[in-house]
């Protein structure tokens, strides 16, 4: 049975399931994944802060191709990956690093496993990944407290609308939500400014996918993300469940006008009904804010909030 999460956590996450999720690997980074990475790494041409140092958090998940794009961008920087687990992370830096023998090698960025250290990184490129934290908040803090003077965080998530014709379908067969709730990009942006980041800018896009059938979409879905809503089914269901939910997608979620197929896309294949998800995508970007010293009787500063406030003066 799941827990009741605390106050201050998402309040329909099962924080157990969230952890899960978190340390399952995937043998490759979801489609959807990395089409938001590419999109997201398309708005660095607006941003001239430098990032000698920056940190990319749980690429497996969020988009390995990507990294690629972020290399380009900024040719000459030290690069740390942060996975859940150590082992993750070296093995997403063997995947990401040129082989040895290739002259792109000795040109790449020196990739680190773990996190920098802490007030060090220009940049922390988190993709698709706050949506399924057990507590957010606190996953803001931490890549708050990784950022140096002046460092910015771009992230990305789902949004409310993901997947709202699912919900729809579970919703009028009395089944329990097929996911937990998205939080919303104001809320982020609250959140943002909570966790001690100055001038967030939100955006927000729709998305949407089709698929072939039924077994596709799941299929698709597996690589998203779990249902960890505290309410999901409670147990596995049968193959009978199973071929119900796959006869309902098709009746539900079938489209009458022609559209091309996510699965078809690479054959150059159409269906006349695929059977369409929609999924709201969040895009932020924010500043590390300034350090304020809090007046009183006694007001201690640290060294580093120090120096920072010593660099903001000098800007």
């Amino acid at each position: 049975m799941a827990l009741d999460p605390s106050p201050n956590l998402p309040p329909s996450i099962d924080p157990i399931a969230a952890q899960r999720w978190e340390r399952l690997p995937l043998a490759a980074s979801p489609w959807l994944h990395e089409e938001v990475a590419r999109r997201m790494a398309e708005r660095l041409q607006w941003i001239t802060l430098p990032a000698q140092r920056w940190l990319h958090w749980a690429p497996s998940k969020g988009g390995m191709t990507a990294h690629a794009l972020l290399t380009k961008q900024y040719p000459k920087s030290e690069v740390y990956v942060a996975e859940s687990r150590t082992e993750y992370a070296q093995a997403a830096i063997k995947k990401i690093a040129p082989a040895w023998w290739q002259a792109l090698h000795w040109r790449s960025p020196k990739l680190h496993a773990g996190m920098p250290a802490e007030g060090t990184a220009n940049m922390v490129w988190a993709n698709m990944a706050l949506h399924s934290a057990a507590d957010p908040q606190a996953l803001l803090t931490q890549w708050q407290r990784a950022l140096a003077p002046q460092g910015f965080l771009m992230f990305s998530c789902f949004g409310p609308d993901t997947l709202r014709e699912l919900r729809t379908l579970y919703e009028s067969l009395g089944w329990p939500a097929p996911s937990h709730a998205f939080t919303d990009m104001h809320d982020w942006g609250d959140m943002l400014v909570h966790s001690g980041y100055a001038e967030p800018v939100m955006d927000m896009e729709h998305i949407t996918l089709s698929f072939t059938n039924p077994a596709r979409l799941l299929q698709e879905l597996r690589g998203l993300g779990r249902n960890l809503h505290l309410q999901r089914f409670a147990g596995l269901r049968g193959r009978a469940w199973h071929a119900q939910l796959q006869a309902e997608l098709a009746q539900a979620l079938a489209q009458s006008s022609p559209a091309e197929t996510l699965a078809g896309a690479a054959k150059g294949q159409a269906n006349s009904a695929p059977l369409q998800l929609s999924f709201e995508i969040i895009y932020g970007h924010a500043l590390k804010a300034a350090p304020r010293v809090r007046v009183s009787e006694h007001s201690a500063v640290s060294l580093a909030d120090m120096r920072a406030m010593l660099q903001a003066g000098k800007a």
